[in-house]
């Protein structure tokens, strides 16, 4: 699937939501069936600066790929990212980086986080994205 059709498909699923409660309880069920990251990655390289929380993102490259694993402290923390991942998993480095965000928007959900969390959800995007540009230009190499 590409981004945008995940990114539809995950806006279809928030509408089926009558309120915000709802969505947090289901934005913290994607996290508790985020895999699990090796325990190496959870180093201080890998923490995404910005978040109240912790939360480590480390990724490889696989088939041209960017492939990304997660964990957070935090468990609505740790929902958000997978639901980015979820976006950003197993796409090409050049479409992560073209990726328009406006599916956070439509779902309602940067309006709906704190200061410090809608800053942490900024700080994850930014280094997803980052990410991607990185194995960009190694390919590009």
């Amino acid at each position: 699937m590409t981004i945008k059709e995940i990114q539809e498909e995950i806006i279809e699923e928030f509408e089926m939501f009558d309120d915000w409660m709802e969505r947090y309880e289901y934005i913290i069920d994607l996290g508790k069936s985020l895999p699990i990251i090796d325990e190496a990655f959870k180093i201080d390289e890998n923490l995404i600066k910005g978040c109240q929380s912790k939360v480590w993102l480390h990724s490889e490259i696989e088939n041209d790929n960017l492939i990304f694993t997660a964990d957070s402290d935090a468990i609505l923390t740790k929902g958000i990212v997978a639901l980015l991942l979820r976006v950003f998993n197993n796409q090409q480095p050049s479409d992560i980086i073209e990726a328009d965000m406006d599916f956070i928007d439509k779902i309602g959900l940067k309006e709906h986080l704190s200061a410090t969390r809608a800053n942490g959800l900024v700080s994850m995007i930014k280094k997803i994205k980052l990410y991607a540009l990185g194995f960009q230009m190694k390919m590009n190499q």
